[in-house]
């Protein structure tokens, strides 16, 4: 199901801006994966290795094509680093990021053995908000879009003809009342709020009215005489700077769960069917207790709807408010893309299973609270996507990995596309099988090597236990070691990883943590402990992966410890061997000399010390003092602009040297609360005000 609508998207092509140029098996790859989706193809697997861009083959691809993309990812973390690198080369383009905004999410659930009640609890993160609103924004309005996305694009979302239904368009000229023009703001989810003014919200002055769309930083002013729209703006909300005139100005609504008066009015209708039809049921077969349950939160979210046009927890009744059929599928993000639009699957071992499984795991629950009166039955149409409909809304697939899955692999009869050549000649590294008799002596040899020559070890167990045991045992012996598992907080997995790539540490021990995704050039040596107990993390599809994390060092060795070789492990050690054969192979033929990948440290947090380091050396240290507790406050620079043209000049020396350390806690508040977009633009905006202040030192100003 698709939105038919009136919106035109604008038609900017992609256009990828970049140094690089397709290298290794790089040409060859696109090619192929051109000439299969033009031919039709429905599905196509990428055999990439670590380190030979499949992500940048992902843009080239999107500029050939010129088509809307989804990318799909099995979580947050590897999703941000997509977009981020995809932004790098796509400068130009909408390059989106939909993930769930939870930063906290305790699902409601009931647990019938102790009759115990889970009541719903989160932490929605307003910025991932802002950014899921974006996304949808920009599928409505533009081709050239690529979201990439975790799993959470397959749950259920609002309508998208409802959503475009409800927006609201003014143009100059337009006559409207300026009260029927505040409901219909309220109507669209937005709070009126004349003294905090923040995205999702709007303020009255007179016949002026501002509002800051749920997707937007940028704010809009609409000023009326009378009747008639007069003048319309895009400003910034801080400073008040007036970006652009504009002639024409939209706005989406607040909420994707937003409906007109008649829809509500009809929704509100079937669920007091459907409440009246369940009381009946609970009551005939004796359920006195879940009935008075059902009855007191229903009739409850029922005013709070008929009232405000909203309530906590409303998605459960979005199979009212958007018309459908009982068991009929929600409404997702792949609703709002346009009929062609190609899906790329990244890490499709892991990605493809995830998608399969959401559904049976969100209906279990949902089955218990229906059953105990918690939640009308219809709640249990607020799901993901069952695998038949998800394919049902799909088109043209790309499967990315280093591993393919079997599915995949069955997709195209076995026929893959493989781009395992890394245009640097660096080889896959060197498989070694060891006894596990005496292995931790022989790790702390190895260890010691390594460290000699300023280069980092990775090593992985079976459990979390273990894990903080040998971290323990690698301390007292004198090794610079940290462990990193599924219990560490958000931030430190963050922080630990940049310490190991700066050397502030020798080595990491983790479990499953260290496979997909996690590129860390300095990691010469990765040690696989109880590399023969076969399992989901020594499958032969986790060793290779695992075997990757050391695939970025020209001396690269991954060291087995076993007592034999299981078949998984075989596996893994022929497919290696096969990738080097054929390197070795392209680098003999080319002259090619293996060169260590010398890949930024690509956090933001690593950023931060940089830029604390150059402020430090730049104004005297104001650049280090860390507020965690302030709200990140963007836009600062921009407050500096405008008072630079309000006064017909710059700020003093002393003014800029204040604004820059003011913007620097904001920088540091934005990542340790996570808000790494918000934390990137603070950073940009802080080099803009330092190459003013070089520009005052220079003129000895």
């Amino acid at each position: 199901m698709r939105p038919v609508t009136d919106l035109k998207r604008s038609v900017a092509p992609f256009h990828v801006i970049t140094d690089m140029v397709p290298a290794g098996d790089q040409p060859q790859a696109i090619a192929e994966i051109e000439r299969r989706i033009r031919a039709g193809e429905t599905d196509t697997v990428l055999l990439g290795a670590t380190g030979t861009g499949k992500t940048a083959s992902v843009a080239w691809i999107a500029e050939r094509v010129q088509r809307p993309v989804l990318v799909m990812l099995p979580n947050k973390t590897l999703a941000a680093q997509f977009a981020n690198e995809l932004r790098e080369m796509l400068p130009n383009n909408a390059i989106e990021y939909f993930v769930s905004y939870y930063d906290y999410y305790q699902p409601e659930a009931y647990v019938p053995q102790t009759d115990t009640y889970i009541e719903k609890d989160s932490s929605i993160n307003s910025e991932v908000e802002r950014l899921r609103h974006s996304a949808t924004n920009s599928l409505l309005t533009r081709r050239d879009t690529i979201v990439v996305s975790s799993v959470s694009c397959i749950y259920g979302l609002g309508t998208p003809q409802e959503y475009v239904d409800r927006m609201l368009t003014v143009k100059i000229g337009d006559t409207i009342e300026r009260d029927a023009l505040l409901r219909k703001l309220v109507g669209m989810q937005y709070n009126r709020n004349d003294l905090a003014f923040t995205r999702g919200t709007f303020r009255v002055r007179g016949d002026t009215i501002e509002i800051i769309p749920m997707y937007e930083e940028l704010a809009v002013r609409i000023e009326m005489f009378g009747d008639e729209i007069e003048r319309l703006m895009t400003l910034h909300p801080l400073t008040g700077e007036v970006i652009s005139e504009d002639t024409e100005l939209y706005v989406f609504p607040a909420s994707h769960y937003v409906a007109g008066p008649e829809r509500m009015e009809r929704a509100l209708a079937g669920i007091e069917t459907e409440l009246a039809d369940r009381l009946g049921e609970l009551e005939r077969g004796g359920k006195l207790l879940e009935a008075q349950r059902l009855r007191m939160r229903t009739t409850y979210d029922i005013e709070m709807m008929r009232q405000v046009g909203s309530c906590s927890g409303i998605e459960n009744y979005s199979r009212h408010i958007d018309g459908r059929e009982a068991g009929s599928p929600p409404n997702t993000l792949l609703d709002y893309f346009p009929e062609d639009f190609l899906l790329v699957i990244d890490e499709s071992h892991n990605t493809v299973p995830q998608i399969g499984a959401m559904y049976e795991g969100d209906v279990s629950r949902k089955r218990v609270l229906v059953e105990h009166g918690f939640r009308l039955p219809s709640a249990i149409d607020n799901r993901p996507l069952t695998w038949d409909e998800f394919l049902d809304r799909i088109g043209q697939t790309i499967y990315l990995s280093a591993t393919p899955g079997p599915y995949e692999l069955r997709r195209v009869g076995g026929d893959v596309v493989e781009q395992v050549i890394r245009p640097t000649g660096l080889i896959d590294p060197e498989v070694i099988i060891k006894p596990t008799k005496g292995q931790i002596d022989d790790l702390l040899h190895e260890i010691g090597l390594r460290a000699e020559r300023d280069e980092r070890v990775l090593v992985t167990t079976l459990t979390k236990r273990m894990a903080e045991d040998l971290t323990d045992y690698l301390l007292e012996n004198g090794v610079r070691a940290r462990y990193l598992h599924s219990e560490v907080d958000t931030l430190r997995r963050v922080e630990l990883l940049r310490e190991l790539r700066l050397g502030e540490y020798d080595v990491l021990v983790g479990i499953n943590l260290l496979r997909e995704g996690l590129d860390l050039p300095e990691v010469s040596l990765v040690a696989i402990l109880d590399a023969d107990k076969e399992g989901f993390l020594r499958s032969g599809t986790s060793l290779i992966q695992t075997i990757g994390r050391a695939a970025r060092n020209v001396s690269g060795q991954v060291h087995m410890y076993a007592d034999r070789v299981t078949p998984s492990m075989q596996r893994a050690i022929d497919e290696t061997n096969r990738r080097r054969d054929k390197q070795v192979a392209y680098n003999t033929a080319h002259g090619v000399d293996p060169q260590p990948l010398r890949k930024r440290i690509a956090d933001i947090l690593d950023q931060i010390v940089r830029e604390d380091a150059d402020t430090e050396q730049l104004i005297g240290g104001g650049g280090r003092q860390q507020s965690r507790g302030k709200a990140p406050v963007p836009g600062l620079s921009s407050r500096a602009r405008a008072a630079a043209q309000t006064t017909g000049g710059g700020l003093a020396r002393g003014e800029l040297v204040d604004l820059i350390s003011g913007l620097t806690e904001q920088m540091h508040a934005a990542a340790a609360e996570l808000q790494f977009e918000v934390a990137a633009r603070l950073r940009d905006e802080i080099r803009e005000l330092k190459h003013e202040l070089r520009g005052m030192h220079a003129a000895g100003v």
